[in-house]
């Protein structure tokens, strides 16, 4: 039988409960870890506290010089100084640029590694949660933002290929890591600012939508749990996330305006949700006592008739106060029983 940590997560995506409302990060900083923990890495942390590990399957990256490195989608990042570099251009810019491009391929030896050494240590007790993507932020990072945005409007055929393309390596990644064992996926494209949708939604329901559908329904098939981060106001289209198939919502962005007990009152037996302790204010500039009444707050509207992860509103970031994640955490222990 599992471990009591990945039973939480289980069932939590099948709109259940366990013994207790369970917690996990996509992202700790290093920094936080090394006041909270010094000598744990992510992973060691997650393993001794949480419910769930995040991993990226193994990708070749170059380095460029500069402070900016290309990986193996083409797509070219710089370092900013945190855990995640920043994507300024990539490999497809036209049709003929398109017609040239080869995605990574699922077979190359050691994509798996990483997967494979995780599943090992801790897929029996822990969620191990593989990123991997569904239709937005690969294409949007082939080419500078800018670019994509123009395309959209001038070209949307070609971003219809894109998306397509990239869907289709995808699926074939997730083929390869089901094979490994791996039960749980997660997709990290935003696809909405502060203010709202980054498009339309008749536009994303032309464009994307039927890829979206493609690639959920393809991660089911395969017998994933598929769990959606979308940071920005969601509500404009969180009805075609829903009709795709997700099983879990993160993170219900409060800075948006992002409501936890409305979302859980229209969606909350359509598919889980995640979140939303504040890592925009409350966990970088309240007090330990701000983060528990806020901690506790998000359990009393998210743990009732279970379908709930409580974690921060997006990551444990660099300013996010070691003292104030270290109460969060207490507080779901000693109150997120069910």
């Amino acid at each position: 039988m599992s471990g009591i940590s990945k039973q939480r997560v289980v069932a939590a995506l099948e709109l259940d409960y366990a013994d207790r409302v369970p917690t996990f990060e996509w992202l700790i900083d290093k920094k936080v870890l090394g006041v909270l923990e010094p000598g744990l890495d992510y992973v060691g942390f997650s393993a001794k506290y949480l419910d769930g590990i995040c991993v990226d399957l193994d990708y070749a990256k170059e380095n460029l010089g500069g402070g900016r490195t290309k990986n193996e989608w083409g797509i070219i990042s710089e370092d900013t100084g945190e855990e995640h570099t920043f994507p300024i251009d990539g490999a497809i810019h036209n049709r003929a640029e398109f017609e040239a491009y080869t995605p990574p391929r699922a077979d190359k030896p050691g994509r798996y590694d990483t997967l494979k050494n995780m599943l090992a240590k801790y897929g029996d007790e822990k969620a191990v949660v593989l990123h991997l993507n569904d239709i937005w932020s690969l294409p949007s990072r082939m080419m500078p933002f800018e670019e994509f945005l123009i395309m959209i409007m001038d070209d949307p055929g070609l971003v219809v290929d894109i998306v397509r393309m990239t869907v289709d390596a995808q699926i074939e990644l997730a083929k390869g890591a089901r094979e490994a064992g791996c039960e749980f996926v997660y997709t990290g494209d935003d696809v909405a600012y502060v203010s709202g949708p980054m498009i339309s939604p008749p536009m994303f329901e032309e464009l994307f939508f039927p890829e979206l559908k493609r690639v959920v329904q393809a991660y089911r098939d395969l017998g994933f749990y598929v769990l959606k981060h979308g940071d920005g106001y969601m509500m404009p289209l969180l009805d075609y996330y829903k009709d795709a198939g997700i099983h879990l919502f993160d993170p219900i962005d409060p800075i948006a305006g992002m409501d936890l007990a409305e979302v859980k009152a229209k969606y909350g037996r359509s598919f889980a949700l995640k979140g939303n302790v504040n890592c925009a204010t409350t966990l970088v500039y309240g007090s330990v006592d701000d983060t528990v009444a806020e901690t506790k707050r998000c359990l009393e509207i998210g743990m009732p008739g279970g379908g709930y992860v409580i974690s921060s509103s997006n990551t444990i970031h660099s300013s996010v106060k070691p003292e104030n994640y270290k109460a969060m955490m207490e507080t779901i222990f000693e109150y997120g029983k069910y």
